[in-house]
C-alpha cells in the first residue's frame, strides 16, 4: 500500500470518527430548562434529548457541582444525567456531550422556600378556564407550527381564543368581586389537532411540553408577569398540573425514554374511571390496574409515575414552576388515577420544600370518607399522602341534590350538607379541604335555568361554613348550562370578553339588572368574608334542620356568625329559643347583606328558599 493510499485511509477514519462522535452529541433539548441553586435536595435531573444522545460521554466542570450517575435508557435519543449542586453557586455550567458544549443556567432563587405561602381557608378560589375567559391579545389565536389552527367561538368544543392578557386586563374586576385567588386551568402546551375538526384540546388537558405555556394563550414571561401583577393586587394563582397523564402529541408518546414509561402502551388499556379500588381492601388486581394504569382517553397516555425517571421529572417540574413564575398553589388533576405512592412522594417533597405552600387534589368520589383518606395525615390509612388538601365533591353532591328537594325531618333536602358534615371528624384537617358547588366538569348549578334563592343558599354555605370555597366563572353574572350535549355549554365564553362582544359583564353598565343584583349579592358576602377570622378562624356548630330551616354558626373571640336557611318553597320561622346556645343573651344582630337590624328577641321570620346570614 503506498504513502497516498495510506494517507487517504487515515483521512477517512478520522473523517468517520468526526462523523462518529457528531453522530453522539446532537443536543435537542434539556428539561428542566434551568435550575436554582439552594434548593433543601441537590439532586437535580437533568433530561437531555437529541439523536442518537444516549451513547455520549458527558462530563461538567463547574465548581460545587458532581456527577452523580448518568442514566442510559432504552431509546437511544435520552439521556438522564444526575447533578449534586449543593455546593454550586449561580451561573451558566458548561455541560459537555462528547464534543458539544451546551450551556446551562443556575439561578439564584427569588425567596426561600419557607417564604412561600400557599392558599388557605381564608382565601375564595375563583376558577376560569384561559380560553373562554377573554381575549386580550387576538394576534395569538393562531400560531403558526402548531397542529391546530381552528378558532371558532360558534364551536363548543374548539379553541375560542381566551389568553393570560386577557386574565390580566381583568384583574381589577376579581379584586370588585372579592375573590382573592385565581384557578387558570392548565395553561401548558396542548399540540395536537382537533378531532374531526371539532373536538380540540383548549381545556389543556393533553400537555406536549410541559415547560411551555401554550403560545394561545401567551408566553412564560407573560404568565410570570400575570402572576407578579396578581399578587399586587392582592390575589393568588394556583396551577393546574396533570400528572397523571400527558397528551398523545407529546414527543414521549412518539419516542418514549423508555419502555415502562407509560402504562399500556399505544392505548393497550382503558380506565374504568371506578377510583373506589385503589383505597378497597378487598380490591382485585384487575379492578386496580384498570383504574390505575388505563388510559384516560385515547388522546391522554398514562404516565408511569413508578418509574423513578418519570416521578423526579414530574417532581422537578412542580418545583421549576413554583420557583420560576411565583405560584401560589398546584390543583392536581385525576389524583387517585395516578400511582398513590409516588404521589405522596411528590406531596412530601413539595412540602419539605414548601412547608407553608399548598397542594390540592382532584379525588372525585362523593363519600367523605374516601376523600377523608387521600388527605395528608389522615389515620384512615397505612401511607400518608402528604396532600395537604382534598376537594369535597361530597359537598358537591348533596348540595346538588337538595336544590331539588325540600327540607324534611329527615334525609331529604338541607338534611343532606348536615348529614355529610357531620362527618368531618374523618378529616385529619377539615379546614383544608376544597368545597364548591359547580365546576368546569359538572354542570352549572343553575342548570340551564336561573333560581336565584337556591344559588343564594349554596353560596350562603359555602363560603361561611369550614372549607376552602371555590366558586366557577361567571355564577356571579348568572352563567348557566349543562353537559347534556357537551361539556362546552358549562364552559361558555364569558360575556364582554371578547372582540364583538355587545353584552359586557365586566362592567354594571354592561350587565343587565338580575346580573347586578347577583354580582352585588355575593361581592357584599365575598368582600365581608375576607379577614374574617370567624369564618377562617372559627368553631363551627351545626343544627340538624328544623322545620325545613338549616343553620350553620360560627363563633371566634366572642363573635357570632349564623348562617340561616329556609330548605323549602314555603315561608319558614327562626325559632329562636332553640338557638339560645349561639345566641345567648344578644338582643340584635346585624344582617350583613342588607346592613339591617335584626331582632334575636322574637322568633325570625323567612320567605321561601330565603338565606339570611347574621352576625352579633
Amino acid at each position: 500500500m503506498n504513502k497516498v493510499m495510506k494517507k487517504i485511509i487515515f483521512l477517512l477514519s478520522v473523517f468517520l470518527c468526526a462523523l462518529h462522535m457528531n453522530a453522539f452529541a446532537k443536543v435537542d433539548k434539556i428539561e428542566p430548562t434551568d435550575w436554582f441553586v439552594g434548593m433543601k435536595n441537590p439532586s437535580l435531573q437533568l433530561m437531555v434529548y437529541g439523536k442518537n444522545i444516549r451513547k455520549a460521554e458527558f462530563s461538567v466542570d463547574y465548581p460545587g457541582v458532581k456527577v452523580d450517575s448518568v442514566v442510559r435508557l432504552d431509546s437511544p435519543n435520552y439521556l438522564f444525567v444526575y447533578l449534586n449542586i449543593k455546593d454550586a453557586k449561580a451561573g451558566t455550567m458548561k455541560l459537555k456531550f462528547d464534543g458539544s458544549t451546551v450551556k446551562y443556567q443556575l439561578k439564584n432563587r427569588e425567596i426561600s422556600g419557607n417564604s412561600r405561602k400557599g392558599f388557605t381557608n381564608a382565601d375564595v378560589l375563583y376558577m376560569l378556564m384561559p380560553d373562554r375567559f377573554a381575549n386580550g391579545n387576538p394576534k395569538n389565536d393562531k400560531i403558526k407550527g402548531l397542529r391546530d389552527q381552528l378558532v371558532n367561538r360558534n364551536e363548543p368544543s374548539l379553541h375560542h381564543g381566551g389568553d393570560l392578557e386577557g386574565i390580566r386586563q381583568h384583574l381589577n374586576y376579581f379584586n370588585q368581586l372579592g375573590v382573592t385567588a385565581l384557578w387558570l386551568t392548565p395553561v401548558l402546551e396542548n399540540d395536537r389537532p382537533a378531532d374531526q375538526n371539532k373536538y380540540s384540546t383548549y381545556h389543556g388537558y393533553a400537555t406536549t411540553d410541559y415547560y411551555r405555556v401554550d403560545p394561545r394563550l401567551g408566553t412564560n414571561e407573560e404568565y410570570k408577569e400575570l402572576v407578579k401583577e396578581a399578587h399586587a393586587k392582592g390575589l393568588k394563582v394556583v396551577m393546574d398540573m396533570i400528572f397523571n397523564h400527558c397528551g398523545d402529541y407529546h414527543p414521549w408518546n412518539l419516542d418514549a425514554p423508555s419502555k415502562d414509561w407509560f402504562n399500556s402502551p399505544h392505548y393497550g388499556l382503558q380506565t374504568s374511571y371506578k377510583l373506589s379500588p385503589v383505597l378497597d381492601p378487598y380490591a382485585s388486581k384487575i379492578d386496580m390496574k384498570e383504574t390505575v394504569d388505563g388510559w384516560f382517553v385515547s388522546s391522554m397516555p398514562d404516565l408511569n409515575q413508578r418509574n423513578p425517571y418519570v416521578l423526579k421529572y414530574l417532581i422537578q417540574n412542580s418545583e421549576w414552576w413554583i420557583e420560576t413564575v411565583g405560584i401560589d398553589g398546584i390543583r392536581m388533576d385525576t389524583y387517585p388515577y395516578a400511582d398513590r405512592k409516588a404521589m405522596s412522594e411528590w406531596a412530601r417533597t413539595l412540602d419539605t420544600e414548601y412547608p407553608n405552600f399548598n397542594m390540592v387534589g382532584e379525588t372525585w368520589v362523593t363519600e367523605p370518607a374516601y376523600t377523608a383518606a387521600w388527605q395528608k395525615d389522615s389515620k384512615l390509612v397505612k401511607d400518608n399522602s402528604y396532600l395537604k388538601t382534598v376537594m369535597d365533591f361530597a359537598f358537591y353532591d348533596r348540595i346538588n341534590l337538595a336544590k331539588k328537594e325540600e327540607t324534611d325531618v329527615w334525609w331529604n333536602g338541607l338534611n343532606r350538607v348536615y348529614n355529610s358534615l357531620c362527618y368531618d371528624y374523618l378529616y385529619a384537617n377539615p379546614s383544608s379541604v376544597m368545597a364548591f358547588i359547580e365546576n368546569h366538569d359538572t354542570d352549572r348549578f343553575l342548570g340551564d335555568g336561573k333560581d336565584v334563592k337556591l344559588l343564594k343558599q349554596a353560596l350562603g354555605i359555602l363560603l361561611t361554613m369550614n372549607r376552602i370555597p371555590q366558586l366557577y366563572y361567571g355564577t356571579e353574572v348568572l352563567m348557566n348550562g349543562t353537559k347534556t350535549v357537551t361539556d362546552g355549554n358549562v364552559r361558555k365564553d364569558f360575556p364582554g370578553g371578547f372582540p364583538g362582544d355587545i353584552h359586557n359583564c365586566f362592567t354594571r353598565e354592561g350587565r343587565s339588572a338580575d346580573e347586578n343584583a347577583m354580582f352585588d349579592w355575593e361581592s357584599k358576602l365575598l368582600h365581608w368574608r375576607q379577614g374574617n377570622e370567624v369564618i377562617s378562624k372559627g368553631k363551627q356548630t351545626q343544627f340538624v334542620p328544623c322545620a325545613g330551616v338549616y343553620v350553620i354558626a360560627r363563633q371566634y373571640q366572642g363573635k357570632n356568625v349564623m348562617t340561616i336557611l329556609n330548605g323549602t318553597s314555603k315561608n319558614a320561622e327562626l325559632q329562636v329559643a332553640r338557638y339560645q346556645e349561639i345566641i345567648g343573651s344578644h338582643k340584635i344582630a346585624r344582617d350583613v347583606i342588607t346592613d339591617a337590624n335584626v331582632d334575636l328577641n322574637n322568633n325570625i321570620k323567612l320567605g321561601p328558599r330565603e338565606t339570611l346570614i347574621i352576625e352579633f
